[in-house]
Parts: C-alpha cells; sequence; structure tokens
C-alpha cells in the first residue's frame, strides 16, 4: 500500500481514469457528511452496530471488474479504516492500493475537533453531499 496526500490523490485520481476511488466510510458518513467528488461508496464498517461489511472485498473486485491490478484509491474519516481497508484488498491479491492520508475530515486538533488542520475539505479539495 501507498499512501497519498489529499492533494496527491485528487491529482493521481484525475491523472489515472481507471482508478477507483472508493470512500469507505458508513453510510451516514458518506451520505449527511459529505464525500468527495467521484468516489464510489462500499463501507468497511457500517452503522447502526459498526460491523465490519463482509462483502467489501467482493464488491470491490466487482467495481474494478475483477481487475485485481486496477488502482484503488481509498478514503476515509481520517485514513485510519481505510488501511485497514487497504489491507484486506492486498490480502485478496489486489496489488495498486493508495491510502489517503488524513482522510476525508482530517485528525483531531488538539479540541478534538476534525477538519480543522488536515484532510480532503480542509485542503478545499472538491466535495458534495448527497
Amino acid at each position: 500500500m501507498r499512501h497519498l496526500q489529499p492533494r496527491e490523490a485528487l491529482e493521481f485520481v484525475r491523472s489515472q481514469p481507471e482508478a477507483l476511488f472508493i470512500d469507505c466510510r458508513s453510510d451516514p458518513e458518506y451520505f449527511f457528511v459529505g464525500h468527495a467528488t467521484g468516489s464510489l461508496h462500499v463501507p468497511w464498517y457500517d452503522a447502526p452496530d459498526w460491523e465490519m461489511n463482509p462483502e467489501f472485498v467482493t464488491e470491490v473486485k466487482k467495481l474494478a471488474g475483477h481487475a485485481m491490478d486496477r488502482p484503488v484509491v481509498l478514503i476515509c474519516r481520517s485514513g485510519k479504516r481505510s488501511v485497514e481497508a487497504a489491507q484486506a484488498l492486498e490480502q485478496a491479491g489486489f496489488g495498486n492500493v493508495y491510502n489517503v492520508l488524513h482522510g476525508f475530515e482530517g485528525d483531531l486538533n488538539a479540541d478534538r475537533q476534525r477538519g480543522k488542520q488536515n484532510g480532503w475539505r480542509y485542503e478545499g479539495l472538491p466535495w458534495e453531499q448527497s
């Protein structure tokens, strides 16, 4: 797995049209907090029980057309769940997996707030809300 800063991830996805850009946050996060423009949604964990999605790898394989060398860029809230999801994809045979550092909302600051020091939205990168 390789790691990309948010701006690097945007440039990578724009320059690699075959890349899958997958937001692996929960349904509520994706739909109500917002998501990176152009990202596809495949939750790694999901509400209300926060259980791992047993179909995650299968769903990504389908999106990739079963092309295990297709680039897959993963983003979550802060870059931690996406690492777990990336490891699962690598264990399943994907060979070109990327993690977006700091995720969509960024790391917690000293006041335990997100979006104040790093992350996709903090960088002012394109995003939308469903």
